[in-house]
Parts: C-alpha cells; sequence; structure tokens
C-alpha cells in the first residue's frame, strides 16, 4: 500500500529533510512511500532489512532509500545512508496529511473559570477542563478528553479523544497521547486492617511527564502514592501498558505493548521493555541503563548491567512442553543429588590418591 504525500515532493527535498546522501536527479518527484514489493511509478521505497534483498530486483518504485554497501544492487535513483530505516523514519514524516485542526475553544467544551488556555490550543468537542489547569500554545486536546483540576499540558502537546489526565499531571512538551490512556488515576495501595479487610491507602501524589513523550492507547499511568510518578523526556510507550505509582522512567526507554511495571520500580536511560515483560518482586526493582528486557520476560531482581536478558521458555508441542514443566519441578531435587555425588566421587578419589 502506497502513503502519498500531500503533494509531490522532490527526492533533493526528501534528501535534506533525511539528512541522506543523493544518488540520483534532485528534481525527481516522489508522490507517495510504499513498501519495496508495492512501491511503483513515484513511489520511493527502504531495503532496511537483507531478508527483502531479493525484492530490489523486481521492485518499480523511483527510488529507494539504500544503505551504502547495497547500492550496486539498484541501478536507479537513491537516498544512501548508514541507516536506512532511520531514513525511512525520517521520510515518512513528511508524508503526513493529517489536517491541522483551526485553534480555539469548541462551543461544546467545558472549561472551568479559571483554567489558562492559550490562544493557539485547539480544544475539541466535550472536553472537560478543569480548574486551575494550564492547556499551553499550540497543544490540541481531542474530542471527550478530561484534563482534571491542577493539571498542565505542555506546548504543541497532543492529546487524542478520550483521553484522561485524572490526577495532578504535568505534561511536558511535544507528546503524544493516545486515546484511552489514563494517566494519574490512584495507584494500587491497600493494606490489610485486623480482620484482613483491605484498606486502602490515599495516592497524594502526582505524575510527572517530560518532553517528546508518546503514551499508546489504553496506557495507564499512575499517580504516586507520596511523591511523583516520572517518566522523562523521549520516553515511548506503547498500548496497554501498566505503569504503577511512584515509578521512574529513564529517558528515551522504549516500552512495548503489555508490559507491566509495578509501583517504585526505576529503568534507567535507554531501555527496551520487549512486549509482554513484567517487571517486579519482593522489593523495588531498579534496572541500569541500556538493558533490554525481551519479549514475556519476568524481571524479580534489579539488573546492575547494561545487555539483553531473557526470561522466557521456548514453545514446543503441547505433550513434550508439559513434560520439561513438570521436570522443571524436579531440578531442585536433582542439583541435590548431583552435589551428594560430586562429594562422593571426590571422597573416593582422595581414598584413591592415599
Amino acid at each position: 500500500m502506497t502513503r502519498s504525500a500531500p503533494q509531490p515532493l522532490l527526492l533533493g527535498e526528501i534528501a535534506k529533510a533525511t539528512g541522506a546522501e543523493l544518488d540520483g536527479d534532485a528534481n525527481l518527484e516522489i508522490t507517495g512511500i510504499a513498501s519495496l514489493d508495492a512501491a511503483g511509478a513515484g513511489d520511493l521505497s527502504h531495503l532496511s532489512n537483507a531478508a527483502y534483498r531479493e525484492q530490489l530486483s523486481s521492485c518499480q518504485a523511483s527510488a529507494v532509500i539504500l544503505a551504502p554497501g547495497e547500492r550496486d544492487r539498484w541501478s536507479g535513483a537513491a537516498l544512501v545512508h548508514p541507516n536506512p530505516y532511520l531514513t525511512y523514519a525520517r521520510a515518512s514524516q513528511l508524508f503526513r496529511s493529517e489536517r491541522q485542526p483551526a485553534a480555539g475553544i469548541d462551543p461544546a467544551a467545558s472549561v472551568a473559570a479559571d483554567a489558562v488556555v492559550a490562544a493557539t490550543a485547539v480544544i475539541g468537542p466535550g472536553v472537560v477542563i478543569g480548574a486551575r489547569a494550564q492547556i499551553a500554545d499550540g497543544a490540541v486536546v481531542g474530542a471527550n478528553t478530561v484534563i482534571a483540576d491542577d493539571c498542565a499540558v505542555g506546548a504543541h502537546s497532543t492529546l487524542h479523544a478520550n483521553v484522561t489526565l485524572a490526577g495532578p499531571v504535568t505534561l511536558g512538551r511535544e507528546c503524544v497521547i493516545y486515546s484511552g490512556a489514563v494517566i494519574g488515576a490512584e495507584g494500587f495501595g491497600f493494606t490489610p486492617d485486623e480482620r484482613g479487610q483491605w484498606t486502602p491507602i490515599a495516592q497524594l501524589g502526582g505524575v510527572v511527564i517530560g518532553d517528546r513523550v508518546s503514551v499508546g492507547a489504553n496506557t495507564c499511568i499512575d499517580r504516586g502514592a507520596l511523591g511523583d510518578t516520572h517518566i522523562e523526556d523521549g520516553v515511548k510507550i506503547d498500548n496497554l501498558c501498566q505503569i504503577g505509582h511512584n515509578c521512574r522512567i529513564g529517558a528515551h526507554t522504549l516500552i512495548c505493548g503489555c508490559v507491566g511495571i509495578v509501583g517504585s520500580t526505576r529503568i534507567g536511560r535507554h531501555c527496551v521493555l520487549a512486549g509482554g515483560a513484567g517487571i517486579g518482586g519482593d522489593r523495588p526493582i531498579e534496572l541500569c541503563d541500556q538493558v533490554i528486557v525481551s519479549a514475556r520476560t519476568l524481571v524479580v531482581q534489579s539488573i546492575s548491567e547494561p545487555g539483553t536478558y531473557s526470561g522466557g521458555t521456548l514453545h514446543a508441542p503441547m505433550l513434550s512442553w508439559k513434560r520439561n514443566a513438570l521436570r522443571f519441578q524436579e531440578l531442585d531435587g536433582m542439583m541435590r543429588r548431583i552435589r551428594r555425588l560430586e562429594k562422593l566421587v571426590a571422597a573416593a578419589g582422595n581414598s584413591a590418591e592415599g
């Protein structure tokens, strides 16, 4: 499928915007962007993975984004860069065709009298903005979004439809919050009383989110119990994630779909938590900078060394998997027997030497 540009772009313009080296006609008109197997005349495509190299020979694109080592495989116009996927990501931004809404407050919105809304902000229909809230220049607040008392939305941030800022939330500049996200809801805090019934712990903190943060659809970020939950600059969070109260997520960390993070966890900078990973144990967990946690891995202890960590079990035919799962429960007993045997062998060796 081709994604068309709002108007034709010149290949030289794309090269300049992406930082790629132009190899071909700078005045070549590009009207869309597409995958190698779907591209046609006027399209820009990209080869970012060697697994798709064979598609290059039959590609009909007008130009292709390539790494320097792949240039000889393509006879047409090219944008050459050591990181073709990054170049493609930058080029894709040029093909957005989203309509920019007009500034102003929709008549169907409800805005508290003491809220401060910049004249250049866009407030959609059904939006509710609470007391003392602040909406900065160029911010866009989509239909039916709720911004509670004392929240602040930074300049040029976008909240899509049906977002909820439930508690005292401070949102930085150029953030994007997708539909259904709930930021600042009460954290999950309870303690049993004398009768074993759960007594709630008041969640009195807030959420502080840095600049250029992305929060996916239906993701929840709980406010702190006493202090604040912190999401630092450049963090990207996918859909359906749960971040508990008082967590701190380091700058430019990537959190993929369905990740769950228990309260008071500390995640370093430039980390990656792959889909379905879980972070939580008997005590607060800390991950140092540049840790990658693979999909479906459960982290129950702190990690102090950068690297890639995995903890899932590989799939197998069901009967084989069940047998192995049952044997897993026998590992402790097997280890004890092995240690006893090692001691017997060592004792026998000492006797023989004597």
